[in-house]
């Protein structure tokens, strides 16, 4: 249960299982594919000193940010799976946002924001994009093991750099959460240290990179009080609307 802080704020119980997204940046993908990943710090209290894609929990505020462009039908779909409340929205939002904060790097669409954005975006309006999710394909999905210091019900995108606004390379506008942020050649990239989930996102990775349609069903990771369990997110066949 959360408890309130003394600034009239409740705080955020870090035991409880949070909602997350994250994002797998996938470059040259036709010649010599490449993924975005940088390093945890040493004192952080989840994975620290692991070489991770961007990503973190969903905010509050993320429900009400404008999207330039919405994520497909089948995405969206494979998201409302196996959950008690459509948060597609939210969650697509929170991988923008978490992309922009580690990276820098924007995904977005040009427009102008129709209201004063929340604190978290206000130097991404300012660039002069709206958020944008039409690029990003959910992917695989896993909750943290019970026991851990931090739990997440964590969301992962897939999404091609093609749909980056912006220099590639530029991380110039990047927070510090994480460090040597790098385009790690795919065919390297088990050789860094990589949380267990990540190595296991990394094959269903390399099973797409020559596919740039999204799953038809995705891997899902159960791990809760009472077991673990494997399953596979399917949901209702439905066409796109392109």
């Amino acid at each position: 249960m959360s408890t309130n802080t003394g600034t009239g704020e409740p705080a955020i119980d870090k035991t409880a299982i949070r909602n997350a997204a994250t994002v797998i940046v996938l470059r040259d993908r036709d010649d010599d594919p490449a993924i975005l990943m940088g390093q945890r710090g040493a004192n952080a209290a989840f994975m620290p000193n692991k070489f991770v894609f961007p990503g973190g929990a969903v905010d509050a505020e993320d429900a009400d940010v404008p999207l330039g462009s919405l994520m497909t039908d089948l995405c969206r779909q494979r998201l409302r799976e196996d959950t008690a409340a459509d948060i597609s929205h939210s969650l697509a939002v929170a991988a923008v946002r978490e992309l922009w904060e580690e990276t820098g790097l924007i995904l977005g669409t040009p427009g102008e924001w129709q209201a004063a954005p929340p604190p978290d975006w206000a130097t991404f309006a300012t660039s002069g994009h709206l958020p944008a999710a039409r690029g990003l394909q959910f992917v695989f999905r896993a909750i943290t093991p019970p026991g851990r210091p931090r739990r997440f019900d964590a969301r992962f995108f897939l999404v091609d750099a093609s749909h980056i606004c912006g220099d590639l390379d530029d991380f110039t506008h990047a927070c510090e959460e994480l460090s040597h942020l790098q385009w790690i050649p795919l065919r390297e990239a088990r050789g860094f240290d990589l949380p267990f989930i990540t190595e296991v996102v990394l094959a269903e990775v390399e099973g797409r990179v020559r596919d740039p349609s999204p799953p038809q069903s995705v891997p899902f990771f159960k791990n809760n009080d009472e077991a673990s369990l494997f399953l596979r997110l399917r949901g209702m066949e439905m066409p796109e609307n392109d």
